[in-house]
């Protein structure tokens, strides 16, 4: 089976070197992703010359219901909600408004970054480009995993606890909490929620019928995907993510139909409808597809790109000599992949309800080499290798740690539990309860529900948390901290696995004992 799946796609690829790829060719590489990445459904569209010249559903929307996949069948977006977030503050300025270089505390006056500098220097502009200084995913334990009680104004409150990693506008870092600032700052000046502007002023004009800004906001949801994540080897439908705090960063649901709507109005410079009507100016649309914040690069075959930076919402590159515009988004058992070639008026989009990156990448990958006659790798076998290669790593080094865990339990060591029971209180995170009951150790967040689960001893001053919520895939390592007498005065934490989501950013929690039980 395996030889014959090899021998058709090498005649793909073959085929793509000579001419664009046909709808049932499509129809072979989607197929075989979802094989091969074990994903459940998967939507694409291809927009070439302002015109849909694919949309189609494949696969079922959820392994409980087998209902099948179609062009209008709802995917949460996740991170490519952000482009829109940068659209509407562009039509913002093009009312004149605001500016791109407005400082922030114009219109939040309590927004507070760590140094007193930025906090007076950050711009709208700084909200959307991932320079601020914050490491990768900094705050992001406020709304990751579902279930927090954090609001907007705690995020803008806590951002100046948050420690930064690099100097201000020196250093790409990826971070979704400035973009729910951003949501922020366009609700103080349109009057309007991000929600109701996003739908009111983009998606109605646009005829995205069926899209809404979030989960909660859909007006219909019998064609909606449910989100799948392997635990144990085996897909499960896992609950939602439905927080509406996270949708100026990642909350819009919609479908590959609708966001070819989108696609179209994007490559004509603003304009969409028969009219071309301007949703935003050509020059802000242009500003926003401009370089921001450089992003290191490997130039490389077969694309051979020269630069990567962030702009206003979109990632942007030179890919064979075209400018290639894009954007990824994720969440918890959906991954999207939305990507523009503006000079060949094409547009390619990919909605998965699984959460492998690699499944988007290799249908994305190999559908814009046949456009850029670039003959094609095998996608789907390479990024497969390696994710097997990546797994195997962090499966070794997980393994270790939970063999460790399970001699230590056989051994029966003595640990003083009493040490480290308390609570522990971090300046954004809030409190943290580490309890024993019956001879067991547990870990409870006050703020955030899902995060609680069973301590372990690992080794010295060193306890490992595996979370009740398998499906987090994001058990942690527990590090106490001593003063000079062996008191217990704080933790800090880091994720097990070299795999866990970003968004766990455990690294930036800094937890001082506040409480003895």
């Amino acid at each position: 089976m395996k030889n014959n799946l090899f021998i058709t796609i090498a005649l793909i690829s073959t085929t793509l070197s000579f001419a664009q790829i046909s709808p049932a060719q499509v129809d072979e590489l989607v197929n075989r992703t979802i094989k091969t990445f074990n994903v459940p459904g998967i939507a694409v569209a291809i927009v070439k010359d302002g015109k849909i010249v694919l949309a189609e559903g494949y696969g079922v929307k959820s392994i409980n219901t087998n209902e099948k996949v179609d062009a209008n069948t709802l995917f949460g977006i996740a991170s490519n909600s952000k482009a829109f977030t940068s659209a509407a503050l562009a039509m913002l300025v093009d009312e004149g408004k605001i500016k791109w270089d407005d400082k922030v505390i114009k219109y939040l006056p309590n927004f507070r970054m760590y140094n007193d500098y930025v906090t007076q220097e950050f711009t709208i502009r700084d909200l959307l480009t991932h320079r601020s200084g914050l490491g990768l995913g900094a705050g992001d334990l406020m709304i990751w995993p579902d279930g927090s009680d954090f609001t907007a104004q705690d995020i803008i409150q806590n951002l100046q606890y948050l420690k930064p990693v690099s100097a201000f506008r020196t250093k790409y870092d990826y971070d979704n909490l400035l973009y729910i600032v951003a949501g922020e700052v366009i609700h103080v000046v349109s009057g309007k929620s991000w929600g109701d502007f996003i739908e009111e002023r983009i998606m109605e004009p646009l005829e995205m019928n069926n899209s809404a800004a979030s989960f909660v906001r859909l007006k219909d949801t019998t064609n909606i995907i449910a989100p799948h994540v392997p635990i144990n080897g085996k897909l499960k439908v896992i609950i939602r993510y439905k927080n509406q705090l996270f949708d100026a960063a990642a909350g819009i649901y919609s479908s590959v139909n609708d966001l070819s709507k989108w696609a179209i109005m994007q490559m004509n410079n603003g304009k969409y409808g028969p009219d071309n009507k301007q949703l935003f100016s050509e020059k802000e649309h242009a500003e926003m597809w401009t370089p921001q914040t450089l992003i290191p690069i490997n130039t490389v075959a077969p694309y051979n790109s020269h630069f990567k930076a962030y702009g206003l919402g979109w990632f942007l590159s030179d890919v064979k000599g075209y400018k290639e515009v894009t954007h990824t988004g994720g969440l918890e058992g959906i991954v999207t992949q939305t990507t523009y070639f503006p000079e060949l008026q094409l547009g390619i989009i990919v909605l998965t309800n699984q959460q492998s990156g690699a499944a988007f990448r290799a249908i994305t990958n190999t559908i814009k080499d046949s456009y850029l006659d670039i003959k094609s790798e095998d996608y789907v076998a390479l990024y497969s290798s390696r994710i097997k290669a990546n797994e195997d790593s962090a499966d070794k080094l997980t393994d270790e740690v939970w063999a460790t865990v399970a001699k230590n339990k056989t051994a029966k060591l003595k640990t003083d539990y009493k040490a480290i029971t308390g609570t522990y209180t971090d300046s954004w995170f809030g409190d943290v309860l580490i309890t024993e009951k019956k001879g067991k150790l547990f870990f409870e967040s006050k703020r955030s529900a899902q995060l609680k689960g069973e301590v372990f001893f690992y080794k010295t001053g060193n306890y490992v948390v595996k979370w009740d919520n398998a499906y987090l895939h994001a058990d942690a390592h527990l590090f106490f901290e001593f003063d000079s007498n062996g008191k217990v005065t704080g933790l800090k934490m880091k994720p097990i696995s070299d795999l866990t989501d970003f968004s766990y950013d455990f690294q930036d929690l800094d937890f001082t004992k506040t409480a003895t039980n």
